[in-house]
């Protein structure tokens, strides 16, 4: 099925109406494809009754059955809100579209290109992914329970609620991550309720029943078997019930992403004092330090990396964390530390560098440019649900379940980020004016508290608020190439270390594209290939055959060397199609040229045929009459090489043995004559067992054939079996056929 079969014409996310655009022919074929039972008379339409069986197909749960390809695919068009534009058809199209889990409607520009729709309903009902974001709304509109999905559906809608629950989560959704009318039903909200969302947004977002009820003053306290219980009249279950506080198994309750994001926006005046006190005390010095580490785009190192995955040096395994043996290899070999690779090794895995997708310029992330690779890699960090600075060993891929939220990290993250943007602008900063802007933030006691108690559910010690946010600026943010860094000269009575944010930091903070000149691959010697900023990600990798990775500083080089395409030769690979993979990266110079002609130069063709054994005939007399006789001759490879015949594929030695014998010639094998192996056909009928008495006693016994009445026939005394062979005439020619490996044809 093409992937032009599968076109909408709907602008919608929701799942029922994108069936209802689908072309007549294209939802019955869906009908019949999913083995859907539908009903024209039942209430609903027979749109609502092919979205229930969509949302029960155990490929939603498990994309993976599909195959690697379409799980990244959906994985991409999920992270991108359910809507996706490609440029052509990429992998892993074609499965999805068959099982009506994602579907296509042709874009406007440019032409030929596809726009992917992920529906809501199958949104909602995708597994968590790594480094999926726990606190999104889609995350938790998901594992909520029916009871709590139910009332928010209700809320939304206006009306009962009829399952399957993630349809009724379609405008719950659409709602919360619209960030026009999530700001009016804020501003809607009454006092109180707005007044206990400040609140827990300024604890770190989550808070235990206990807390909660603490916070709304509720004097009445219900406990269950997991503790206490919210009431379901008060403060809390209005803004539940809403969405912007939910529930979270045992007795956790979130503020989703979206929801906290402007929470906190509203709040930025009441900080604005406080910053400008600390903005007016670091304005005042002019730092300027002498000595300085400036930062590196962690693009090509990342790119590195997945290169030499994709090679195959190291097998890493889905769903858990990077081995430590590929780290440290990866860290001899380019001269980085441990923890610098380990930090790009999570972002390019967990941005889809590793996967098969990155090899096919149709889909993400395959389809970017090594510029835009950089924007990939930070904003995969800066999402969360991949790299946590609050832990030891900051990879989140080696833990499983809730051990990988990373709500508070989240938090401090974006603390420190916005103090950088306040105060890092274009000049040095000493690390103590951010600190003393974290700890003057009214929200840092309360993610305190929030460390506190992830450490002691997940048995893992972390780090305090500030201890995280100098993590995250002198070590993440300095490997993805966003701050530079400098030691305080001696003498100065500041707090180091120093911080300065760089042009491609600050158009990251500022959602604002970089104003980078267009770099272009070129050799920069006869050997040595500088890959430029505009190539894409797809084709870089694919020349991880025939190159090797020389430095990741600041560019991406690879080195070609006439081993390095011998190998990519000696694999089976067509020297023009290498030529192919290079042009697309630079021009080729002439001696890469005469490289390349040089390892495809033909010397000479071999042809292979199939055979299953070589038969020695010293006699050509003999070997002539077998090659060209018809009862022989298909038996025989011609032309066969001297001093025997080579044996045609599928001829078996009992043929063999017998027509060479009607041609008057025998078939020696281990030193004796094969002859035709025969069977006599088996009788025909049943064999019987002879009846059986019972004796006095009680014990079966067999009747005696001579004792009846009428005679029986003798038994034959000679077997038909066992006859006496003729004595075989003398051949005119004999030879053997060796049981041991067959003689090469140049021997």
């Amino acid at each position: 099925m093409s992937s032009e079969s599968a076109v909408v014409s709907t602008e919608t996310l929701g799942l029922v109406e994108v069936l209802r655009a689908l072309p007549k022919k294209e939802f019955q074929s869906l009908i019949t494809r999913v083995d859907a039972a539908v009903d024209p008379n039942k209430r609903i339409d027979v749109a609502s009754q092919v979205a229930r069986v969509l949302l029960q197909l155990p490929e939603l749960k498990d994309p993976a059955r599909l195959g690697q390809a379409a799980a990244d695919l959906l994985v991409n068009v999920a992270e991108a809100g359910g809507m996706m534009n490609v440029t052509s058809a990429p992998s892993g199209l074609e499965p999805l579209l068959k099982h009506g889990l994602l579907f296509a409607k042709k874009a406007k520009s440019p032409k030929g290109s596809l726009t992917l729709v992920l529906p809501v309903a199958l949104l909602l009902s995708l597994r968590s992914w790594s480094g999926d974001d726990l606190r999104s709304a889609r995350a938790l509109l998901g594992q909520a329970s029916p009871e709590v999905g139910t009332a928010i559906a209700a809320h939304y809608l206006g009306r009962a609620v009829a399952p399957p629950l993630a349809l009724a989560l379609e405008e719950a959704w659409l709602s919360l991550t619209n960030r026009q009318r999530l700001a009016e039903d804020l501003d809607k909200l009454p006092p109180q309720e707005k007044k206990l969302l400040h609140a827990v947004e300024e604890v770190g977002g989550e808070v235990d029943t206990e807390e909660l009820l603490e916070m709304e003053r509720e004097p009445v306290r219900l406990r269950g078997a997991s503790g206490a219980t919210p009431s379901r009249r008060g403060v809390g279950f209005s803004l539940e019930r809403r969405g912007f506080l939910i529930p979270v198994h045992p007795n956790r309750h979130i503020i989703p992403t979206e929801v906290a994001e402007l929470v906190g926006a509203e709040r930025l005046a009441e900080r604005e004092a406080l910053r400008g006190k600390i903005r007016e005390q670091v304005f005042e010095e002019d730092y300027i330090p002498q000595r300085a580490s400036f930062a590196c785009d962690a693009t090509p190192l990342a790119v590195g990396i997945a290169m030499g995955i994709h090679k195959g040096e190291s097998e890493v395994r889905p769903g858990v964390g990077t081995p430590k043996s590929l780290l440290s290899k990866m860290s001899t070999r380019f001269g980085r530390e441990v923890k610098s690779v380990a930090l790009a090794c999570t972002l390019s895995r967990v941005a889809g560098l590793w996967s098969e997708s990155a090899l096919d310029e149709s889909s993400l992330p395959g389809s970017l440019t090594l510029e835009e690779v950089s924007d990939l890699l930070f904003s995969t960090w800066r999402k969360g649900g991949a790299w946590d600075e609050s832990r030891p060993n900051g990879e989140l891929l080696r833990v499983s379940g809730e051990a990988r939220e990373s709500g508070a990290t989240g938090i401090v993250r974006s603390v420190v980020l916005e103090a950088l943007r306040e105060l890092g602008d274009g000049q040095w900063v000493p690390w103590g004016a951010i600190s003393q802007y974290m700890a003057t933030d009214p929200r840092t006691p309360g993610l305190a508290r929030l460390i506190e108690k992830q450490a002691g559910k997940i048995g893992i010690e972390l780090g305090d608020p500030v201890e995280i946010a100098r993590r995250i600026a002198t070590e993440t943010l300095h490997v993805l190439g966003a701050v530079d860094l400098a030691e305080p000269d001696a003498g100065d009575d500041i707090e180091g270390p120093m911080l300065r944010m760089t042009p491609r930091g600050r158009a990251w903070l500022n959602d604002s594209k970089k104003s980078v000149a267009a770099s272009q691959g070129k050799f920069v010697d006869n050997q040595t290939l500088r890959v430029g900023r505009q190539s894409l990600l797809s084709h870089v990798i694919a020349l991880h055959p025939l190159t090797e990775v020389c430095s990741v500083e600041n560019d991406l080089d690879l080195i070609l060397t006439p081993r390095t395409l011998a190998l990519a030769i000696g694999t089976g690979m067509d020297p023009n199609h290498l030529r192919q993979r290079l042009a697309l990266i630079a021009s080729l110079p002439d001696p890469i040229e005469r490289q390349l002609t040089q390892a495809s130069t033909v010397l000479g063709r071999a042809e292979f045929v199939a055979s299953v054994g070589f038969l020695w005939i010293d006699d050509p007399e003999i070997r002539r009459m077998l090659s060209t006789r018809r009862s022989t001759a298909d038996l025989f490879v011609n032309p066969s090489p001297p001093s025997g015949l080579l044996v045609t594929a599928g001829v078996d030695m009992d043929t063999l043995a017998r027509r060479c014998r009607t041609m008057g010639i025998e078939v020696l094998e281990d030193g004796e004559v094969r002859y035709a192996s025969g069977t006599l056909a088996p009788r025909r009928g049943r064999k019987s067992e002879p009846p059986t008495n019972r004796n006095k006693s009680g014990v079966q016994t067999k009747r005696n054939p001579s004792s009846r009445g009428a005679a029986s026939k003798p038994a034959s005394t000679k077997s038909s079996s066992t006859r006496r062979a003729s004595t075989p005439s003398k051949p005119s020619g004999s030879f053997k056929m060796p049981s041991a490996r067959p003689r090469k044809v140049g021997d």
